[in-house]
């Protein structure tokens, strides 16, 4: 078997800060450098073949921490924009918390977990997923088909098409689901066929639904 291994960044200074970040490149706090150190300590059973990550230094940052980590940063790393996060349109930059109070919790609870709705000026989830899916099918699924290891680090919404696709998930459920942090998704295959999925606990990041056993997901072509 081999893996596709899906990653969020770790935590960006607008993460800490608690802003809507979307395309804006903010870098990773000292914390999201430190979890993408610790992440690579529970990959090292895994050789990687090839890379993807995101235009965004967040993600990019933590490609190049876990791969120094392992001593695999020779492998071939594709950048792509087709992987950043969702673009949140005019709400980028400003405090998540602040923009409840001034537009109304429902309102921006709407534009962050409604799978089709766009906040102003930017994308919803369904927008980001017609840019990401393609990009995978394309770029991705076509290394991992050929037995190849592949780590790909992105973003939280980026992230959601992708684990939607594989888990079978209906859209509220893709919309509403964490994705942590610096926490390994990893798809197990044999050839086109997906066999199962793990979540990794990394320590010092909790993640529900994380752990260092298997969970089932259905066998099939992706």
């Amino acid at each position: 078997m081999n893996a596709l291994m899906i990653i969020r960044h770790g935590q960006s200074q607008w993460n800490l800060e608690n802003r809507f970040t979307g395309w804006t490149d903010v870098p990773l706090t000292e914390r999201g450098r430190a979890d993408a150190q610790q992440t690579a300590e529970v990959l090292r059973d895994v050789r990687f073949d090839a890379g993807f990550t995101s235009r965004l230094q967040r993600a990019s940052e933590t490609m190049r921490i876990i791969l120094e980590m392992l001593g695999q940063e020779n492998i071939p790393v594709t950048v792509d924009s087709a992987l950043n996060e969702r673009h949140y349109g005019d709400l980028q930059g400003l405090n998540k918390a602040e923009t409840a109070a001034k537009y109304g919790q429902e309102k921006v609870l709407q534009w962050r977990r409604g799978y089709a709705v766009r906040p102003p000026g930017g994308e919803s989830i369904a927008d980001t997923a017609l840019r990401v899916l393609p990009f995978l099918r394309g770029y991705i699924l076509p290394h991992v088909h050929a037995g190849k290891n592949v780590i790909v680090t992105a973003s939280g919404n980026s992230m959601r098409p992708i684990l939607q696709l594989f888990d079978r998930l209906d859209d509220e459920t893709t919309a509403t689901m964490e994705v942590g942090l610096c926490t390994p998704y990893i798809y197990w295959f044999e050839g086109e066929k997906l066999v199962k999925k793990e979540v990794r606990n990394v320590p010092g990041i909790v993640t529900k639904g994380a752990s260092q056993t298997e969970s089932t997901v259905k066998e099939g072509r992706v």
